[in-house]
């Protein structure tokens, strides 16, 4: 009996501890791993290192050299050699090793072996990183990161740069307009689009940028930022008036860029190589974002007559695609689905288009038209996106290069109160002062009874 009692004593605080932690991994991933999960997977990599590379076929043959002084000092056996490895490192979500290569290995071995790495070290992903030439950075990651999104605080900041979510490697996805100058974004009703833009939109409001949208749901996504946006149009009309003004835009900007050089008046913008971030501060134009949301509605005809004022306004985003970066015009489009039955200029002008974002799509087709011409690969991944993970994406560019990425939450609310905050903001462009929306003096939020908004990720 008092065998029975002690053990009770013993396994009660035992259990308690013991749901304790499993309550933490659980609710707070990210304590858990601070207090459990690194002290244990330190341990495991300290004390298994050699075995579990040599089991993984990461080890080579040693050197003669090596052979001989483990022989001529002791009688044990000759046990291939691990890569070096440098200082652990510990991060808020997981760890960070340095290899130097043994001879004869490159960094696609230990990319093959990732998933074995992460079983034997116990964390949930392992990522491998090239630093230079016989170097990897292996970047553990101890919890599902995109299961509740928390920006880093050292996130990269600057002109023309917006951190707008997380990859699933615990690194920021920067939204860099310098690098990537036109984007095309993809995802379905209630995929995290609009959260995705939202993000875009606060984070370059700070900035000396202007802001310019096209919105055909009649402004219903882009209004709420007007304070902040330098010209709206909401509907395929306005567009139509609207896009022209930037055409003419752009070309003014080359004119200046080559009088500036003193390049002749009658050569082609296709001939000039330079961009307005050549010129001076006080002479280079504000740089232009436009924003175009629900693309596929500046395709869609009813009539004859559509026809026409469709292929020129297609005409002149593809202009904008094509020439628009030198002039520090850049391209934001948006929708549900973009591809070739859209008519005539839809695939020209996805091909101009460095940057893809694929949300959750309807079907496969939406996800090849995003991802399928620079990652095949990563089409699988977008088209097992969940429906109960808003905001989760596949993000990839024309280098072949993809990573999935989550955009954290933001309150329409708070994006919009940035824009009324830096609606001072806006910089004079005459051209575009007739398409300024209006914007009320004192605006009043209001919700329609026994309606909440939907959060689109945790």
């Amino acid at each position: 009996m008092s065998d029975l009692t002690t053990l009770l004593e013993v396994g009660g605080p035992v259990a308690a501890l013991g749901g304790g932690a499993a309550y933490a991994r659980a609710k707070h991933p990210a304590a858990y791993w601070s207090t459990v999960g690194l002290p244990v997977s330190t341990v495991r990599l300290l004390s298994f290192y050699g075995s579990v590379m040599e089991a993984c076929g990461l080890t080579v043959a040693p050197s003669r050299l090596r052979v001989l002084a483990v022989k001529a000092t002791t009688q044990r056996e000759v046990r291939p050699v691990p890569p070096r490895r440098g200082i652990i490192r510990p991060t808020t979500t997981g760890l960070r090793i340095r290899l130097r290569l043994a001879p004869g290995q490159e960094p696609a071995d230990f990319a093959a072996s990732a998933e074995r790495l992460r079983h034997a070290w116990g964390v949930h992903a392992v990522y491998v990183t090239t630093v230079k030439p016989g170097v990897v950075d292996l970047r553990l990651v101890g919890y599902d990161v995109l299961r509740r999104v928390r920006m880093p605080r050292k996130a990269a900041h600057g002109p023309l740069k917006v951190p707008v979510a997380l990859r699933e490697d615990a690194t920021p996805f920067v939204r860099d307009y310098r690098t990537i100058p036109h984007q095309l974004t993809l995802g379905a009703t209630l995929s995290g689009k609009s959260m995705y833009l939202r993000h875009l939109i606060a984070g370059l409001a700070p900035q000396s940028v202007a802001l310019v949208g096209i919105d055909c749901k009649r402004g219903v996504e882009l209004a709420p930022f007007a304070p902040r946006l330098s010209a709206l149009a909401t509907d395929p009309e306005q567009a139509a008036e609207l896009l022209p003004v930037l055409v003419n835009e752009m070309e003014d900007r080359y004119e200046l860029i080559k009088a500036r050089q003193g390049i002749t008046p009658g050569t082609p913008d296709e001939e000039i190589t330079s961009d307005i971030w050549g010129l001076p501060d006080h002479e280079r134009p504000v740089p232009i974002v436009l924003f175009v949301d629900e693309v596929a509605e500046l395709f869609l005809i009813a009539t004859k007559k559509d026809e026409e004022r469709r292929d020129e306004m297609v005409t002149q985003l593809i202009r904008l695609a094509q020439l628009g970066r030198a002039a520090g015009i850049y391209l934001e489009v948006c929708g549900q689905r973009f591809g070739a039955e859209l008519g005539k200029g839809a695939t020209m002008l996805r091909a101009q288009l460095t940057g893809r974002v694929c949300h959750r799509v309807n079907d496969e087709a939406s996800a090849k038209m995003a991802l399928g011409d620079i990652a095949p690969e990563a089409v699988q991944a977008a088209c097992s996106i969940a429906p109960e993970r808003p905001g989760l994406a596949v993000a990839g560019d024309t280098s072949g290069g993809w990573s999935r990425i989550r955009t954290p939450y933001l309150s329409l609310g708070d994006a919009a109160e940035t824009c009324r905050e830096s609606a001072h903001l806006v910089p004079d462009l005459p051209a575009l002062k007739p398409f300024r929306p209006d914007v009320p003096v004192h605006p009043v939020e209001t919700a329609a009874p026994g309606f909440l908004p939907r959060p689109v990720t945790d």
